[in-house]
């Protein structure tokens, strides 16, 4: 057995089985009214997975659930990008992130393999990583920087010195398309054979490589899955997630008879029968020898369809969501552990995968029609993207423009400035912020910036409004509900 997979068990077995279990937003729904009403209807959660908020919000949770198991879903680590700290705060926020697993007593950090900053660029919603094997190592070695910094986090976690939460990396949805020349299998298998990582399989995003990869055209979903999880890392599988599937707002529904549906990942949408299907066949696999926990993902569900989801979950899996205790038959992988001090990239590969990162947000804004692989070699759903989910993302999603700035965009409107040009402007120029990433409190700044430039009269307005969004926002990030 190596080295990496060795220190992998050795951090796996110190996490308790969770059982079945909520990710979920500490705002929306209210995470205090979706206890009681779980507790009402004598509905047992195993675990909370709780989405990075402020620490107050989290303190205020611990303190009111003091016998919960909970964990922790970050957010802002771009370990995917070979410049993070040229994004971000990158060692500041893993600190941040270092203080909100304390209060939660989380046994795991758990975040997404994708960005959603890149080149210079800002987005929304995540983007994949780019599939390579370059992207794998650089993957691996942030992710062993990242756990380093939680291990000295957690200097006497549980009695053993230099061991913190265990860092998990989650597959990733396609919005429609993806770029690289490995499958996600061999991705997440390079990514695993270099660093001692968990890993969060995550059933819906499963689904959308199924849909946009084109494997729909070549077999069924049943002989898809069983070939993927035949050659994914199911031995590091921690965590499984499944949220809801449905179509994005602002794109078209129509396409080909005989296609399957041009779902997304939505947790707010109820999870169709499809993905329970897919979570049954995961379930039984051998393979998955160290599962802790399961988790329906359910950040801006109605609380009503949670509860009832839920209980249908407990019903149907709960017998299949037991502490295992397989022999792990590690994957031949190199005799070094990733965890030690992190090397800067050989130059020339470094300067490499940023080219690519910035022809892949060239790729997605619009700018570039070609220059990487796409996988399965099908972008025939790209452009749903670029023209409609990519604008809806900017004037819409996250805070909608026009209620965000009413009076500021009655006077664009009486000038004729339409607010498509707050998109084009948004993706005019790459512009790294150096600031922990806060999409809300970006459009802010970004819409103050268009408007100065476009109607310079307006511009005072747009800052009046700007700083009530402020005030607001920073105080309901300290609010959590009632629950009652």
């Amino acid at each position: 057995m190596n080295l990496v997979t060795e220190e992998f068990l050795q951090r796996v077995s110190r996490i308790p089985h969770h059982g079945l279990g909520l990710s979920v937003d500490v705002y929306t729904p209210d995470l205090l009214e979706l206890v009681g009403e779980l507790d009402r209807r004598e509905v047992t959660c195993g675990y909370l997975e709780i989405f990075k908020a402020s620490p107050a919000a989290l303190e205020l949770v611990r303190r009111r659930l003091p016998d919960a198991l909970l964990s922790y879903h970050a957010e802002g680590l771009w370990v995917t990008q070979p410049d993070p700290e040229r994004l971000s705060p990158f060692d500041a926020e893993l600190d941040e992130a270092a203080e909100q697993l304390r209060i939660l007593d989380s046994h795991w950090l758990n975040h997404e393999c994708a960005a959603k900053q890149m080149a210079g660029y800002t987005f929304g919603t995540y983007l994949p990583a780019l599939f390579t094997k370059a992207n794998a190592e650089v993957t691996a070695a942030n992710i062993a920087h990242a756990q380093q910094r939680l291990d000295r986090a957690f200097p006497a976690r549980d009695g053993q010195d230099g061991m913190g939460p265990l860092f998990l990396l989650e597959t990733p949805p396609l919005t429609y398309v993806g770029f690289g020349d490995l499958g996600l299998a061999d991705f997440f298998r390079l990514v695993t054979d270099l660093t001692p990582c968990g890993v969060v399989l995550d059933i819906g995003h499963l689904w959308t490589v199924y849909r946009y990869t084109g494997e729909w055209r070549r077999c069924p979903l049943t002989a898809f899955l069983a070939e993927f999880l035949e050659s994914f890392p199911l031995e590091r599988v921690v965590e499984i997630h499944m949220a809801g599937l449905a179509l994005h707002p602002g794109a078209p529904s129509q396409r080909t008879t005989g296609e399957p549906p041009l779902w997304i990942d939505a947790h707010g949408a109820p999870i169709p029968d499809v993905l329970t299907d897919m979570l049954a066949q995961v379930l039984e696999h051998k393979g998955l020898s160290h599962l802790k926990g399961v988790a329906l993902e359910v950040d801006t569900k109605p609380i009503p369809m949670i509860v009832e989801e839920f209980a249908e979950a407990r019903h149907r899996f709960e017998r299949m969501i037991v502490p295992r205790h397989r022999t792990m038959q590690p994957h031949p992988a190199r005799e070094k552990s990733c965890l030690e001090p992190r090397a800067s990239s050989p130059e020339p590969a470094a300067s490499s995968l940023a080219e690519q990162y910035h022809r892949y947000a060239q790729i997605v804004t619009g700018r570039a029609a070609t220059g990487l692989p796409v996988l399965g070699q099908d972008a025939s759903a790209l452009p749903l993207y670029v023209e409609h989910y990519l604008p809806h993302e900017i004037l819409e999603w996250g805070g909608a423009v026009r209620e965000m700035f009413p009076e500021t965009c009655r006077s664009l409107d009486r000038a004729g400035i339409a607010l498509d040009g707050f998109v084009r402007f948004w993706f005019r120029e790459p512009r790294a912020t150096g600031e922990a990433y806060d999409f809300f409190l970006l459009k802010i700044a970004r819409f103050i910036e268009f408007v100065r430039e476009v109607l310079p009269d307006t511009a005072e307005t747009a800052m009046q409004e700007a700083q009530a969004l402020r005030e607001g926002y920073r105080a309901a990030n300290e609010m959590v509900g009632t629950g009652k």
